[in-house]
């Protein structure tokens, strides 16, 4: 057994049933290898050993590491110790890829941005979320959670709530539910913009969500003349992604 550390943010999922869910969600269209995040003590990946897909794990905690190098033979070689958000993904596996993970919630959203920085070895992307993390990535516009992570991920990924579980189902319970999401990379996955500016528009105007787009984008220092003055009264809440690509072009232009 691997006792779950605080300081790794560590719940491990002990229901059986609902790793196998959590498993199915992968569609394994586009690609030969899934890569797991944070496996623990291998409750979701004996299932994902049961596809047909070439399975790695990367896990941070060195005791689950001797567990599972015990527990799980059928992954000699596949274990990759280390932190997943320093990890050089093109030099450690093969792509394509998807990524899975019951994912500690203290790093969750850095996962997603290096997901998002990683997209073109990343046709599918899944796993459990603190809720309220899940819904900020499925959010469409009008929704109190939408916000940068909403815009980002629906720029390149179809994105999905499937489910919500509950904390008993964990050990130790955290103090909140999680949700369970899959993300499936775009045919068309190119924006139609500066994707660096776009970038830089989304976050500069959802770091002063309370204020106009136009009060929002000031700290850029660009010209937004060009830039539609009714798309500059609204909030970013109120604005979908092809807003935001509108307005990245605008400024864009000479």
């Amino acid at each position: 057994m691997v006792r779950p550390k605080k300081h790794l943010g560590q719940h491990f999922l002990k229901d059986l049933s609902i790793a196998e869910q959590i498993a199915g969600i992968l569609s394994g269209e586009g690609y030969d290898r899934i890569v797991e995040i944070g496996p623990g003590m291998g409750v979701l990946t004996q299932f994902l050993l049961k596809s047909d897909k070439e399975v790695f794990v990367v896990e941070i905690d060195g005791e689950s590491v001797r567990y599972l190098e015990q527990s799980f033979p059928e992954l000699h070689k596949h274990i990759i110790p280390g932190d997943f958000l320093r990890l050089p993904l093109q030099e450690t596996i093969q792509p394509p890829f998807a990524v899975i993970g019951n994912f500690p919630y203290n790093i969750s959203s850095q996962i997603v941005f290096k997901i998002l920085e990683n997209k073109e070895m990343v046709p599918e992307f899944g796993g459990m979320f603190q809720k309220e993390v899940a819904e900020r990535i499925t959010a469409e516009p009008g929704s109190k959670t939408y916000g940068i992570l909403s815009v980002l991920t629906a720029a390149y990924y179809e994105r999905e709530y499937l489910f919500t579980v509950e904390p008993e189902v964990f050990n130790p319970p955290p103090k909140v539910r999680s949700g369970v999401i899959r993300l499936k990379r775009k045919e068309n996955y190119r924006l139609d913009c500066d994707e660096n500016l776009f970038y830089r528009v989304v976050k500069a105007t959802f770091n002063q969500r309370r204020k106009t787009l136009r009060n929002g984008l000031k700290s850029l220092n660009l010209s937004l003349e060009k830039v539609d003055e009714e798309l500059l009264k609204l909030r970013p809440e109120q604005l979908d992604l092809q807003g935001f690509i509108n307005i990245t072009n605008s400024i864009t232009q000479p």
